[in-house]
């Protein structure tokens, strides 16, 4: 039985007379516990009460907690009932969140941020928000996930095909730097660039400018997906809480004060871009405003094309008992002596679809946005933080992870059941303090080479599945390079999706993190590349084979480019977006076993795929099937005449990707009954003619299909690599000899690089079970980077715990937390892999809740002093069978559905009990 806390440390708002808490029943169903005490933690004290729901087996619709003055001892009582006295403790605030005996998963921060990267993201998947924290002065930065520069493209170019013929004629004739300079003619146009939507800025009165600094508190809760800030201005205690609620589309901020009437302060709203803004009545801002119909202009013309059309709207409520709003400017309101503020964010946009031209767009955003507010009206703050609670939760708490360094007893990790409930006490987690009670995350960035606190390892993984689930959801645009968190409107690399790892890599972590639901706007998404990207394969295929399937490059936006950008070809002209994409479809039915999703979505997709993989293909003079031209993406090579070249064919990449794909369309044909297909058997004979991976003469793994002079050994890329992760096509079992060339391959490259390459070395050193190497990736991107003194491609995170490439690149958040699931559960559709590359000296103890594995599995582990304990393995859905394998043992198991299967650290069956 858990204790519920209301109020937090960090946050200072105080109980005055008489608070009531609202407990929706959705509230308390999503914290997924019992509660034996309510713990209220004010200024005057911290008061505990024990209770009960009257042993009803139904959640109250609402239960009203009420806690009377702040004369202590004092009676809490329940609107149901019981009852209990209460003594003091403590200063702390009114807060709502589920304690723990391990350190709370929150990121903390010393003092308001100076920089983007200082600051604290808050999201719903389609709106964004980085809260500064400001005193006297305060800043959000609002994003709005559809806020694109210009309008549908047309990604056909009708000189492509001669193009094309030249370029191959000139790589067949081994001339690989002329094809290189020739297949400039096969670029195409720049891709769009995401746009931000807007600051929401808080003027506090001077009185803020004498605030104790000592007293500031600022916090990212993970658990609550909730920013708080607090701080004393003399006695009085202020706080402000944020979040972004997906349910209700809409980010709220609650300010308040332990003092009535001193919560004062002006609000306005402004951009960037082309906007007006102005008050409507005495409580609201509407700002209203148009993206660039052209990508990035210096001024917005006349003859620009229109462009997306957005409206924000801000409404404000302050206190009815104190305080009053006054207009200024006609664009700014201004409280004077509230209690407290509630303000409550929504936008829109014109936005209808990649394939529609805003011009032609039927939406209103502003009626949208009215809608949007209207819909929310009657609901108070705590039920729209039940409700975003409900929501979040429902996802993030899914999964679980403790982390701590071996010890001679395994005793502190807890013997409770993992399928019921958490490790009974986790002790000596962290318990590092400064003055005021806490330590900065930037503080344990930096003292991680020496400390090696296994926490913020945990803290960091549970970061980033925050990140997922804030920036990518059913029904929103896909996580970009920065998730959703932008700054500029000419942001680096135009924020844009990359289709030669970022994209990828920020969904990794879905499927075994037990968040498939994050990857439904990556599928939505696909299959408006595949429209645009079938015009492109008919346009680019036509002169040799007709139109068949479908193809993207190596960068897209939000209208599905599927041409080439216009750069270099090193990093421009690359064939293969669309088919690593398609990969994920294959996975996705791996991990959920879906057959629905197999046959009405992935499918259909996939058979695209493969027809322009097959018509890609062509007859090399050695009798295997060759791409060309054919990059190894934004890698050059020296070619045999000395001059430096990118385009050549059949790079190793390429082929571990058509491999890939194809053996997921034959697969899934089997599944589906359509194995004896026309397509499916032209799969099979193309399969047994692609090029197999060859080695160099170091008995590292070539990268190209030549052993090309490489003038960069340690490229940040390891395409090469992508048949061992993601890909399945090199493994220990089946591959060892490649595997020991994958090693070399990694030797050669080293350990510098970006932030995303950083994260894919600890995947590729954990599917070779490696653990020393694994983990000392893992420490070489635990390092804090100074945005005012980056250093391009050298990784690192920042003091808000976003990945660095540096700049700021989400990629690497994500690929961190695929990269540890890795180290901790590797599986097929058959077999379970356990711990396989645990560094048992860094991480002895510890446990995992949640994971998922292919075959429709999920499982919990947990262990001690570097060795195996317990695990749990279940399926909802499936009857599957499973084979367990642990430092050499192995065992077999038939998974029933809605059953709990625990064996023991020997992998012997302990005992089987219901879901």
């Amino acid at each position: 039985m858990d204790p519920l806390i209301i109020g937090s440390d960090s946050s200072r708002w105080a109980l005055r007379q008489t608070v009531i808490v609202l407990l929706s029943r959705e509230f308390v169903r999503s914290c997924h516990v019992s509660f034996s005490a309510i713990i209220v933690r004010s200024f005057f004290g911290t008061m505990t009460c024990s209770f009960s729901f009257g042993g009803a087996k139904e959640v109250p619709r609402a239960s009203y907690l009420t806690v009377a003055s702040s004369s202590l001892p004092s009676q809490l009582a329940l609107a149901t009932g019981s009852s209990a006295t209460v003594g003091p403790s403590k200063r702390g605030s009114i807060l709502m969140e589920r304690t723990d005996e391990s350190e709370p998963l929150k990121v903390t921060f010393s003092g308001p941020a100076k920089h983007f990267t200082d600051a604290a993201p808050i999201g719903n998947g389609r709106l964004g928000a980085m809260v500064w924290g400001g005193v006297a002065s305060e800043l959000l930065q609002l994003n709005e996930d559809t806020l694109w520069t210009g309008t549908p493209g047309n990604y056909t170019d009708p000189h492509v095909p001669a193009a094309l013929v030249h370029v191959r004629k000139l790589v067949d004739d081994g001339e690989y730097a002329d094809a290189t300079a020739a297949a400039v003619n096969l670029l195409g146009n720049p891709s769009e660039a995401y746009q931000l939507l807007g600051d929401l800025k808080l003027d506090f009165d001077d009185l803020h400018l004498t605030y104790t600094e000592q007293t500031y508190s600022r916090e990212l809760d993970l658990d609550t997906a909730t920013v708080r800030v607090g701080y004393y201005v003399g006695n009085v205690g202020f706080s402000r809480e944020y979040f972004s609620s997906y349910p209700d589309q809409v980010i709220v901020m609650k300010i308040s004060a332990s003092k009535s009437g001193c919560v004062s302060f002006t609000v306005s709203l402004d951009s960037q871009l082309h906007y007006r803004s102005y008050v409507k009545g005495s409580s609201q801002i509407i700002m209203e405003g148009a993206c660039p119909g052209k990508r990035i202009p210096p001024e917005v013309n006349d003859s620009d094309p229109k462009g997306i059309q957005f409206c924000s709207i801000l409404d404000l409520k302050i206190s009815e008992e104190n305080g009053m709003v006054s207009v200024l400017d006609d664009k700014k309101l201004k409280v004077e002596a509230s209690d407290w503020a509630i303000l409550r964010l929504v936008a829109a946009s014109s936005f209808d679809g990649p394939l529609t031209n805003p011009i032609d767009s039927k939406k209103d955003p502003t009626a949208d946005a009215v809608h949007a507010l209207k819909s929310i009206q009657n609901l108070s703050y705590l039920e729209l933080y039940a409700r975003h609670l409900s929501d979040y939760q429902n996802l993030f708490r899914r999964v679980s992870l403790k982390l701590r360094k071996s010890s001679s007893s395994s005793s502190a990790m807890g013997r409770a059941s993992l399928a019921t409930s958490e490790p009974s006490s986790i002790t000596g987690l962290c318990n590092k303090e400064n003055e005021t009670g806490k330590i900065s995350t930037a503080d344990r960035i930096k003292s991680f080479a020496i400390d090696e606190d296994p926490f913020l390892v945990e803290l960091l993984f549970q970061f980033g599945r925050y990140l997922l689930i804030s920036c990518s959801r059913p029904g929103t645009q896909v996580a970009n390079l920065q998730g959703i968190w932008n700054k500029d409107i000419a942001p680096k690399w135009d924020s844009a999706p990359h289709l030669n790892i970022n994209l990828e890599m920020n969904y990794w972590p879905c499927l075994p993190c037990n968040l498939a639901e994050c990857q439904e706007a990556l599928f939505d998404f696909l299959s408006s590349l595949s429209v645009n990207g079938s015009k492109t394969a008919e346009r680019m295929l036509q002169v040799n084979y007709g139109a068949r399937g479908w193809v993207i490059h190596h960068k897209t936006d939000i209208w599905a480019k599927s041409s080439p950008v216009s750069g270099e070809v090193v990093w421009a002209m690359w064939a293969m977006g669309g088919a690593w994409l398609c990969t994920h479809l294959w996975e996705h039915y791996k991990y959920t076993m879906d057959k629905e999703f197999l046959m009405d979505k992935a499918y259909p997709l996939l058979e695209g795929c493969a027809l322009f993989l097959l018509d890609w293909l062509i007859e090399g003079p050695d009798g295997y099937l060759e791409t060309n031209p054919s990059t190894s993406p934004e890698h050059s090579f020296i070619a045999p005449d000395g001059r430096p070249a990118s385009v050549s064919y059949s790079t190793t990449m390429d082929m571990a990707i058509i491999k890939e794909v194809f053996s997921g369309v034959v697969a899934a044909a089997e599944v589906l009954g359509y194995s004896n297909g026309d397509l499916v058997n032209k799969v099979r004979k193309a399969q047994t003619r692609l090029r197999p991976i060859k080695l160099a003469m170091d008995g590292s793994i070539m990268e190209w299909a030549q052993d090309f002079k490489d003038p960069e050994i340690h490229h940040r890329h390891l395409s090469h690599l992508f048949g061992l992760f993601p890909g399945h096509t090199i493994t220990l079992e089946l591959t060892p000899d490649l595997c020991t060339a994958a090693a070399k391959s990694l030797y050669k490259r080293g350990e510098d690089g970006p932030g995303w390459s950083t994260t894919w070395k600890i995947a590729l050193w954990a599917r070779l079970y490696s653990s020393e190497h694994a983990y000392r990736m893992v420490k070489h991107l635990i390092t804090l980077v100074d945005p005012d003194h980056e250093v391009s491609f050298h990784g690192g995170l920042y003091s808000n715990l976003f990945a660095a490439h540096p700049p700021f690149q989400i990629d690497a958040n994500f690929g961190f937390i695929a990269a540890v699931s890795e180290m901790l559960v590797q599986s097929t559709v058959k077999d379970l892999y356990l711990l396989p590359a645990l560094p048992r000296d860094k991480w002895g103890n510890g446990w995992v809740k949640g994971l998922k594995a292919r075959g429709g599995v999920t499982v919990n582990i947990r262990w001690s002093d570097g060795d195996l304990n317990e695990v749990d393995v279940w399926s909802k859905d499936w009857i599957s069978l499973h084979k367990l394998h642990y430092k050499g043992t192995s065992v077999t198991v038939d998974i029933a559905s809605h059953t709990v299967y625990t064996f023991d650290g020997r992998l012997r069956l302990m005992k089987t009990c219901s879901l």
